[in-house]
């Protein structure tokens, strides 16, 4: 089922198709054959046909910030994309990864979608905030193509980035909140210093939410559960200026680990989308500090430096995007906004759940079970970390006593709350 795909002529793209290999993303490969003869431009499955009965193969394809391979958030999409080969007949993928300025300075969003589309897909998915100019603009030049921006609000009526025309554009991302706050709760009952450090990686609205529900959960475990004063918690956060390291432009994530160490901070919680945090904590462990991590996206990520892992807030892409591509093969498909939460039976399900969390081989018998109790709570709704007061760093009441945070209050927050140390400014 899997072919070797071929570049075409024209294009200066080396698209991959997907093998199940770590190859080198350059590689150039055969595109899968097309023989219905179709103008590859308008070839979207608006007919509702996708991997018919004719036999004809399902091709998508898979746009990433990142390697594929990178043990973090790109390659979380990248099995996304093989979970629906693995479980929709005749399902093909195509593969461009590390689209960025600083890997492909030559190449854009749009470009890929087009070469994608002449090379047979049918559904694109653009996977990171960062490519949101660029499939908005591939969206409105390819109407009849369904396409998926996850992480994205264009197709949130109630949102800021509300874009109706776009009607073949949806959004899907998962509400790696309540995860983002097992971390936090993991790490504040695992510290013996009452320092927890966070490695931020570019500001915008996501991250800056993230960064917020990591503390809120930190402060619940740290004041409900052990007991301890709010104040004698340090929660500090430092962003390196991207998505991942990119030597000269961003802070090194390396160096910044060390200085949350040299600080005297003895746990550091990953917001990047690659494994430096947990790969030098591992290495200051085997040193002998007594020092543990919590890496993010990926549901591997513990295998970088199991003995420190407290666990791993992570995306289960396949279960949504498997969906999406069965409605474009039905003729259902909707580009509408999807804001996934956790199975409510078991947030670690494959085959239901979005996002999950993985408790780590380092994580203590007490603080499993103070993480057990939050997740038990955030899901009956018995617990609320959302509820008022919340308050900003600059004293603003984002959120009034008595109130819950709404969805568009939690997806924009506009900074970051009060009690955490660092600034975030948005640059969005």
């Amino acid at each position: 089922m899997r072919r070797l795909l071929a570049a075409l002529a024209a294009t200066t793209l080396l698209l991959t198709a997907c093998s199940g290999t770590d190859d080198a993303s350059d590689a150039a490969v055969e595109a899968p054959a097309d023989d219905s003869g179709a103008d590859s431009a308008d070839a979207g499955p608006d007919d509702g046909e996708g991997a018919a009965a004719d036999g004809e193969p399902f091709v998508f394809g898979m746009i990433l910030v990142g390697p594929r391979d990178d043990r973090g958030y790109s390659q979380a999409h990248f099995e996304g994309g093989e979970y629906i080969e693995a479980n929709l007949p005749g399902a093909e993928m195509i593969v461009v990864d590390s689209v960025n300025p600083a890997d492909k300075p030559e190449i854009s969003v749009e470009s890929v979608v087009t070469d994608m589309i002449a090379q047979g897909a049918q559904l694109i998915f653009a996977t990171s905030d960062d490519m949101r100019d660029g499939i908005l603009a591939a969206a409105a030049e390819h109407p009849d193509v369904p396409m998926i921006w996850s992480s994205g609000d264009s197709a949130w009526e109630d949102g800021e980035g509300y874009q109706p025309d776009l009607t073949n554009l949806g959004n899907v991302f998962g509400r790696m909140e309540l995860t983002k706050a097992l971390a936090g709760c993991a790490a504040a009952m695992t510290t013996e210093t009452g320092h927890l450090a966070y490695l931020g990686p570019i500001v915008n609205s996501e991250t800056i939410r993230l960064v917020n529900s990591t503390y809120l959960g930190a402060r619940h475990c740290w004041t409900e559960t052990r007991g301890e004063a709010a104040e004698d918690l340090t929660f500090e956060v430092t962003y390196i200026g991207f998505w991942f390291n990119i030597p000269g432009v961003t802070l090194d994530p390396t160096q910044v680990v060390n200085d949350f160490y040299a600080g005297g901070a003895d746990v550091v919680l990953s917001g990047i989308d690659t494994t430096e945090a947990i790969v030098r904590t591992g290495q200051l462990a085997e040193a002998g500090d007594a020092v543990h991590a919590v890496p993010y996206d990926f549901l591997g990520a513990c295998d970088e430096a199991p003995d420190v892992c407290l666990g791993v807030p992570y995306f289960n892409w396949g279960p949504a995007y498997l969906e999406t591509a069965q409605s474009v093969v039905d003729g259902s498909f909707a580009g509408d906004f999807r804001w996934l939460g956790p199975d409510a039976e078991d947030i670690n399900d494959l085959d239901a759940s979005t996002v999950g969390f993985l408790k780590g081989p380092g994580l203590g018998d007490d603080a499993a079970a103070a993480v057990d109790e939050l997740t038990a709570g955030l899901l009956d709704g018995s617990v609320e970390l959302f509820a008022g007061p919340l308050v900003l760093q600059d004293g603003t009441t984002y959120v009034a006593d008595g109130e819950v945070a709404t969805d568009q209050q939690v997806w924009y927050f506009p900074g970051l709350l009060e009690g955490i140390d660092g600034t975030a400014e948005t640059q969005e």
